[in-house]
C-alpha cells in the first residue's frame, strides 16, 4: 500500500455538494483551476499539448461507504457502488475527465470540474482513448436514459 499525497488541489465554484450537477443530462461544464504545488509543477512539462485530462482526486469530505449506492440519475434505484460515481466508496478516490483549456505556471485552467473547492488532487494524466465509440456501452445509465423518453 502507498499513503497518498497531493500534488495540488483545485479551484472550484461548488463550495457544496449540493451545487455539483447530478443525474442524467448533468453538464459539467464549469469552469476551474487544478493549482499544482509548487514542488510538482516540472510534472507538467508540454501538458498543455492534450486537450483533455484524468484527473484523480479524492472525496476528502466522504464519510464512510455503503457497497449498494441510490443514484440520482437512475430514481434511486439500487446499483453496485463499483458502477457508481457516488462518493461513499471503500477508498475514496475519484475521476474526472476534463477539458484543458490553458496552463499558466502550476495552474491548470480547465472546464468540466465536479469537484468542491479545495479538493485534493491525487494525479493527472492525460486523456488517451483507443476505444472506437461504438464499442462504449453505457451499462443501467442507457437504461435509465431510456426511461426518461
Amino acid at each position: 500500500m502507498f499513503t497518498a499525497r497531493p500534488i495540488g488541489f483545485v479551484s472550484s465554484p461548488y463550495k457544496d455538494t449540493s451545487q455539483v450537477p447530478k443525474g442524467l443530462g448533468a453538464k459539467h461544464d464549469a469552469e476551474g483551476v487544478l493549482k499544482i504545488l509548487p514542488e510538482f509543477e516540472a510534472g507538467l512539462l508540454h501538458i498543455e499539448g492534450f486537450s483533455h485530462l484524468y484527473v484523480i482526486w479524492e472525496f476528502d469530505r466522504s464519510k464512510d461507504y455503503d457497497l449498494v449506492a441510490h443514484p440520482p440519475a437512475d430514481d434511486r434505484r439500487p446499483h453496485g457502488v463499483f458502477g457508481t460515481r457516488s462518493p461513499r466508496r471503500p477508498n475514496p478516490i475519484a475521476l474526472t475527465t476534463v477539458e484543458l483549456l490553458r496552463r499558466e505556471g502550476g495552474n491548470l485552467h480547465v472546464r468540466g470540474v465536479d469537484m468542491l473547492d479545495g479538493t485534493p488532487i491525487l494525479d493527472i494524466k492525460p486523456y488517451l482513448s483507443n476505444v472506437p465509440e461504438e464499442k462504449l456501452r453505457r451499462g443501467w445509465l442507457a437504461d435509465a436514459e431510456a426511461r426518461r423518453k
